[in-house]
Protein backbone atom coordinates (compact mmCIF):
# COMPACT_ATOMS: atom_id res chain seq x y z
CA UNK A 1 0.00 0.00 0.00
CA UNK A 2 1.12 3.69 -1.16
CA UNK A 3 0.26 6.88 0.73
CA UNK A 4 1.09 10.25 -1.65
CA UNK A 5 1.79 12.25 1.20
CA UNK A 6 4.65 14.33 -0.46
CA UNK A 7 6.00 14.53 -4.09
CA UNK A 8 9.06 12.15 -2.80
CA UNK A 9 6.17 9.23 -2.06
CA UNK A 10 6.87 8.27 -5.42
CA UNK A 11 9.49 7.45 -7.84
CA UNK A 12 10.43 9.02 -11.18
CA UNK A 13 9.64 5.66 -13.06
CA UNK A 14 5.95 6.00 -11.41
CA UNK A 15 5.68 9.75 -11.87
CA UNK A 16 6.31 8.82 -15.82
CA UNK A 17 3.51 6.45 -15.82
CA UNK A 18 1.09 8.70 -14.23
CA UNK A 19 1.82 11.49 -17.02
CA UNK A 20 0.98 9.23 -19.42
CA UNK A 21 -1.63 7.93 -18.11
CA UNK A 22 -3.57 11.36 -17.07
CA UNK A 23 -3.22 11.72 -20.83
CA UNK A 24 -4.87 8.52 -21.65
CA UNK A 25 -7.56 9.43 -19.27
CA UNK A 26 -7.87 12.86 -20.29
CA UNK A 27 -8.22 11.95 -24.09
CA UNK A 28 -11.04 9.51 -22.71
CA UNK A 29 -12.89 12.53 -21.36
CA UNK A 30 -12.78 14.80 -23.79
CA UNK A 31 -14.42 11.85 -26.37
CA UNK A 32 -16.97 11.22 -23.82
CA UNK A 33 -16.29 8.11 -23.30
CA UNK A 34 -16.62 6.18 -20.24
CA UNK A 35 -13.60 5.18 -17.54
CA UNK A 36 -15.32 3.59 -14.55
CA UNK A 37 -12.37 1.68 -13.26
CA UNK A 38 -12.94 2.25 -9.67
CA UNK A 39 -16.64 0.82 -9.85
CA UNK A 40 -17.73 0.05 -5.99
CA UNK A 41 -14.60 1.82 -4.64
CA UNK A 42 -15.49 5.17 -1.99
CA UNK A 43 -12.89 8.14 -1.14
CA UNK A 44 -13.48 9.85 1.93
CA UNK A 45 -12.88 13.79 1.74
CA UNK A 46 -11.67 15.35 4.87
CA UNK A 47 -11.36 18.61 5.03
CA UNK A 48 -9.78 21.04 7.63
CA UNK A 49 -9.54 23.77 4.87
CA UNK A 50 -11.60 25.21 2.61
CA UNK A 51 -11.46 24.38 -1.13
CA UNK A 52 -12.94 24.73 -4.25
CA UNK A 53 -10.55 23.27 -7.33
CA UNK A 54 -9.20 20.62 -4.51
CA UNK A 55 -12.63 19.01 -3.81
CA UNK A 56 -14.41 19.66 -7.23
CA UNK A 57 -11.39 17.78 -8.70
CA UNK A 58 -11.46 15.12 -6.19
CA UNK A 59 -15.04 14.55 -6.37
CA UNK A 60 -15.80 14.54 -9.85
CA UNK A 61 -12.77 12.56 -10.62
CA UNK A 62 -14.02 9.91 -8.93
CA UNK A 63 -17.65 10.31 -9.50
CA UNK A 64 -15.57 9.87 -13.24
CA UNK A 65 -13.94 6.83 -12.43
CA UNK A 66 -17.13 5.26 -11.34
CA UNK A 67 -17.14 5.32 -7.72
CA UNK A 68 -18.22 7.08 -5.05
CA UNK A 69 -17.29 10.06 -2.37
CA UNK A 70 -17.91 11.04 1.75
CA UNK A 71 -17.26 14.49 2.49
CA UNK A 72 -16.52 15.27 6.21
CA UNK A 73 -15.35 18.78 7.52
CA UNK A 74 -14.23 18.86 10.64
CA UNK A 75 -17.64 20.76 11.63
CA UNK A 76 -19.90 17.79 10.59
CA UNK A 77 -17.78 15.18 12.51
CA UNK A 78 -15.37 14.11 15.42
CA UNK A 79 -12.99 15.19 13.91
CA UNK A 80 -13.85 18.70 15.07
CA UNK A 81 -14.56 17.66 18.51
CA UNK A 82 -10.95 16.39 19.80
CA UNK A 83 -11.29 12.33 18.39
CA UNK A 84 -7.81 11.88 18.45
CA UNK A 85 -6.80 11.67 14.68
CA UNK A 86 -5.10 7.80 15.21
CA UNK A 87 -8.99 6.77 16.12
CA UNK A 88 -10.43 8.32 13.59
CA UNK A 89 -8.10 6.88 10.57
CA UNK A 90 -8.90 3.57 11.96
CA UNK A 91 -12.38 4.05 12.15
CA UNK A 92 -12.93 5.98 8.58
CA UNK A 93 -10.14 3.13 6.72
CA UNK A 94 -12.29 0.71 7.41
CA UNK A 95 -15.65 1.86 5.41
CA UNK A 96 -13.49 3.36 2.73
CA UNK A 97 -10.94 2.69 -0.09
CA UNK A 98 -9.62 6.16 -0.29
CA UNK A 99 -8.55 8.97 1.70
CA UNK A 100 -8.15 12.30 0.86
CA UNK A 101 -6.87 15.14 3.92
CA UNK A 102 -6.42 18.70 3.39
CA UNK A 103 -5.90 20.25 6.39
CA UNK A 104 -2.88 22.26 8.45
CA UNK A 105 0.18 20.67 9.81
CA UNK A 106 1.84 17.72 7.85
CA UNK A 107 1.75 15.69 11.31
CA UNK A 108 -1.51 15.12 11.40
CA UNK A 109 -1.75 13.74 7.92
CA UNK A 110 1.31 11.46 8.54
CA UNK A 111 -0.50 10.36 12.06
CA UNK A 112 -3.74 9.93 9.75
CA UNK A 113 -1.59 7.95 7.38
CA UNK A 114 0.33 5.78 9.97
CA UNK A 115 -3.17 4.54 11.26
CA UNK A 116 -4.90 4.14 8.34
CA UNK A 117 -5.64 0.96 6.27
CA UNK A 118 -5.94 2.73 2.68
CA UNK A 119 -3.90 4.66 0.81
CA UNK A 120 -3.74 8.68 2.22
CA UNK A 121 -3.27 11.26 -0.29
CA UNK A 122 -2.32 14.85 0.66
CA UNK A 123 -4.87 17.51 -0.66
CA UNK A 124 -3.15 20.27 0.96
CA UNK A 125 -0.54 20.54 4.10
CA UNK A 126 1.12 23.68 5.28
CA UNK A 127 3.99 22.16 4.23
CA UNK A 128 3.25 20.23 0.75
CA UNK A 129 1.20 20.52 -1.98
CA UNK A 130 1.83 17.40 -4.15
CA UNK A 131 -1.55 16.61 -6.21
CA UNK A 132 -1.01 20.55 -7.45
CA UNK A 133 2.99 20.35 -8.35
CA UNK A 134 1.43 16.94 -10.21
CA UNK A 135 -1.00 18.90 -12.24
CA UNK A 136 1.79 21.75 -13.02
CA UNK A 137 3.98 19.37 -14.21
CA UNK A 138 1.95 17.34 -16.52
CA UNK A 139 0.53 20.77 -18.00
CA UNK A 140 3.93 21.82 -19.21
CA UNK A 141 4.44 18.21 -20.48
CA UNK A 142 1.24 18.49 -22.42
CA UNK A 143 2.28 22.20 -24.11
CA UNK A 144 5.98 21.63 -24.23
CA UNK A 145 6.35 17.80 -24.60
CA UNK A 146 5.21 14.40 -25.22
CA UNK A 147 3.03 12.57 -22.74
CA UNK A 148 4.32 9.73 -24.25
CA UNK A 149 7.99 10.20 -23.20
CA UNK A 150 6.49 12.84 -20.00
CA UNK A 151 9.69 13.19 -18.28
CA UNK A 152 12.08 14.21 -21.39
CA UNK A 153 10.84 17.57 -21.56
CA UNK A 154 11.50 18.10 -17.88
CA UNK A 155 15.21 17.56 -17.62
CA UNK A 156 17.19 20.52 -17.55
CA UNK A 157 14.28 23.10 -17.37
CA UNK A 158 14.20 25.90 -15.57
CA UNK A 159 11.20 27.12 -13.13
CA UNK A 160 11.41 30.87 -11.86
CA UNK A 161 9.24 30.95 -8.23
CA UNK A 162 8.10 34.11 -7.45
CA UNK A 163 6.96 34.63 -3.92
CA UNK A 164 7.12 33.02 -0.48
CA UNK A 165 8.42 30.06 0.20
CA UNK A 166 5.62 28.30 1.19
CA UNK A 167 3.92 24.75 0.75
CA UNK A 168 4.20 25.14 -3.03
CA UNK A 169 7.73 26.11 -3.09
CA UNK A 170 8.43 23.28 -1.38
CA UNK A 171 6.96 20.97 -3.49
CA UNK A 172 8.39 22.80 -6.45
CA UNK A 173 11.87 21.85 -4.92
CA UNK A 174 11.34 18.48 -4.25
CA UNK A 175 10.19 17.75 -7.80
CA UNK A 176 12.94 19.35 -9.37
CA UNK A 177 15.36 16.83 -7.27
CA UNK A 178 13.40 13.78 -8.49
CA UNK A 179 12.86 15.04 -11.72
CA UNK A 180 15.71 16.99 -13.01
CA UNK A 181 14.91 20.37 -13.42
CA UNK A 182 16.09 23.74 -11.80
CA UNK A 183 14.06 25.87 -9.74
CA UNK A 184 14.97 29.29 -9.19
CA UNK A 185 13.75 30.91 -6.40
CA UNK A 186 12.95 34.59 -5.53
CA UNK A 187 11.53 35.57 -2.19
CA UNK A 188 11.19 38.52 -0.03
CA UNK A 189 13.42 38.56 3.43
CA UNK A 190 12.20 36.89 6.34
CA UNK A 191 9.84 34.13 3.81
CA UNK A 192 12.96 32.24 2.24
CA UNK A 193 12.57 28.41 1.34
CA UNK A 194 13.24 25.63 4.38
CA UNK A 195 15.55 23.22 2.92
CA UNK A 196 14.91 21.43 6.06
CA UNK A 197 11.39 20.56 4.88
CA UNK A 198 11.30 19.68 1.78
CA UNK A 199 14.30 17.14 3.12
CA UNK A 200 16.00 17.57 -0.59
CA UNK A 201 18.70 14.74 -1.15
CA UNK A 202 21.09 17.57 -2.84
CA UNK A 203 20.86 21.72 -3.18
CA UNK A 204 21.57 21.28 -6.72
CA UNK A 205 17.98 21.73 -7.68
CA UNK A 206 18.09 25.20 -7.24
CA UNK A 207 19.49 28.41 -7.17
CA UNK A 208 18.06 31.67 -4.75
CA UNK A 209 18.11 35.38 -6.10
CA UNK A 210 16.97 38.38 -4.06
CA UNK A 211 15.75 39.72 -7.60
CA UNK A 212 12.79 38.32 -8.94
CA UNK A 213 13.75 39.55 -12.23
CA UNK A 214 17.17 37.84 -12.27
CA UNK A 215 15.00 34.47 -11.56
CA UNK A 216 13.01 34.54 -14.33
CA UNK A 217 15.61 35.28 -16.69
CA UNK A 218 16.16 32.10 -19.10
CA UNK A 219 12.92 30.42 -18.00
CA UNK A 220 11.14 28.03 -18.94
CA UNK A 221 8.03 28.53 -16.51
CA UNK A 222 7.48 31.65 -14.80
CA UNK A 223 4.94 30.73 -11.13
CA UNK A 224 4.03 32.15 -7.95
CA UNK A 225 0.94 31.73 -5.44
CA UNK A 226 -0.71 34.41 -3.32
CA UNK A 227 1.11 36.63 -0.55
CA UNK A 228 -1.02 35.10 2.30
CA UNK A 229 -1.91 31.51 2.19
CA UNK A 230 -4.69 30.10 4.29
CA UNK A 231 -4.25 29.98 7.41
CA UNK A 232 -1.70 33.56 7.70
CA UNK A 233 -4.64 35.87 7.39
CA UNK A 234 -2.99 37.79 10.32
CA UNK A 235 -0.64 38.73 8.35
CA UNK A 236 -1.64 39.83 5.34
CA UNK A 237 -0.67 43.37 5.49
CA UNK A 238 3.27 42.90 6.63
CA UNK A 239 2.79 40.57 3.50
CA UNK A 240 1.65 43.20 0.99
CA UNK A 241 4.25 45.21 1.91
CA UNK A 242 7.29 42.43 2.39
CA UNK A 243 6.03 41.00 -0.87
CA UNK A 244 5.25 44.43 -3.32
CA UNK A 245 7.82 44.01 -5.51
CA UNK A 246 7.56 40.17 -5.66
CA UNK A 247 4.24 40.69 -8.32
CA UNK A 248 4.76 39.07 -11.78
CA UNK A 249 4.24 41.24 -14.40
CA UNK A 250 5.11 41.47 -18.13
CA UNK A 251 8.75 42.49 -17.64
CA UNK A 252 9.58 39.66 -15.63
CA UNK A 253 8.17 37.47 -18.45
CA UNK A 254 9.49 39.67 -21.24
CA UNK A 255 13.33 38.05 -20.03
CA UNK A 256 12.17 34.71 -19.44
CA UNK A 257 12.16 32.61 -23.13
CA UNK A 258 10.07 34.02 -25.48
CA UNK A 259 7.75 30.43 -25.51
CA UNK A 260 7.65 30.84 -21.47
CA UNK A 261 4.61 29.46 -19.40
CA UNK A 262 2.95 30.88 -16.72
CA UNK A 263 1.57 29.41 -14.07
CA UNK A 264 -0.72 29.81 -10.78
CA UNK A 265 -2.43 27.51 -8.39
CA UNK A 266 -5.11 29.93 -7.90
CA UNK A 267 -7.11 31.59 -6.63
CA UNK A 268 -5.55 34.98 -7.73
CA UNK A 269 -5.40 38.29 -6.72
CA UNK A 270 -4.78 40.56 -10.08
CA UNK A 271 -2.42 43.22 -8.99
CA UNK A 272 -1.06 41.78 -6.05
CA UNK A 273 1.06 38.40 -6.76
CA UNK A 274 0.77 38.88 -10.73
CA UNK A 275 -0.88 41.37 -13.33
CA UNK A 276 -3.99 40.97 -15.27
CA UNK A 277 -1.84 41.84 -18.40
CA UNK A 278 0.02 38.10 -17.79
CA UNK A 279 -1.86 35.80 -15.67
CA UNK A 280 -5.40 36.47 -18.70
CA UNK A 281 -2.24 36.88 -21.20
CA UNK A 282 -0.97 34.34 -23.87
CA UNK A 283 1.45 33.03 -21.86
CA UNK A 284 -0.72 32.00 -19.18
CA UNK A 285 -1.79 28.28 -19.13
CA UNK A 286 -3.73 28.48 -15.91
CA UNK A 287 -6.97 27.05 -16.79
CA UNK A 288 -5.66 24.18 -18.24
CA UNK A 289 -3.44 23.63 -15.07
CA UNK A 290 -6.63 23.98 -13.08
CA UNK A 291 -8.63 21.39 -14.79
CA UNK A 292 -5.39 18.84 -14.87
CA UNK A 293 -5.53 18.88 -11.16
CA UNK A 294 -8.95 16.60 -11.97
CA UNK A 295 -7.01 14.58 -14.38
CA UNK A 296 -3.57 13.82 -12.41
CA UNK A 297 -5.89 13.13 -9.16
CA UNK A 298 -7.87 10.49 -11.15
CA UNK A 299 -4.68 9.23 -12.63
CA UNK A 300 -3.13 9.09 -9.05
CA UNK A 301 -6.28 7.37 -7.08
CA UNK A 302 -6.80 4.45 -9.71
CA UNK A 303 -3.14 3.82 -9.81
CA UNK A 304 -2.40 4.00 -5.73
CA UNK A 305 -5.98 1.37 -5.51
CA UNK A 306 -4.86 -1.24 -8.78
CA UNK A 307 -1.40 -0.60 -9.64
CA UNK A 308 -0.50 0.08 -13.07
CA UNK A 309 -2.68 -0.83 -16.03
Amino acid sequence: MKHYLQFTDLTAQEYAYLFSRAAFIKHKFKAYEKHHTLVDRTLAMIFEKASTRTRVSFEAGMYQLGGSVVHLTTGDSQLGRAEPIEDSAKVISRMVDLVMIRTYGQDKINSFAANSRVPVINGLTNDFHPCQILADLFTFIEQRGDVKQPLECLKGKVVAWVGDGNNMANTWLQAADLLGFTVHVSTPSGYEIDTAVAGLATHNCFKVFQDPMQACEGADLVTTDVWTSMGYEAENEARKQAFADWCVDSEMMAVAKPNALFMHCLPAHRGEEVTAEVIDGAQSVVWDEAENRMHVQKALMEYLLLGQL
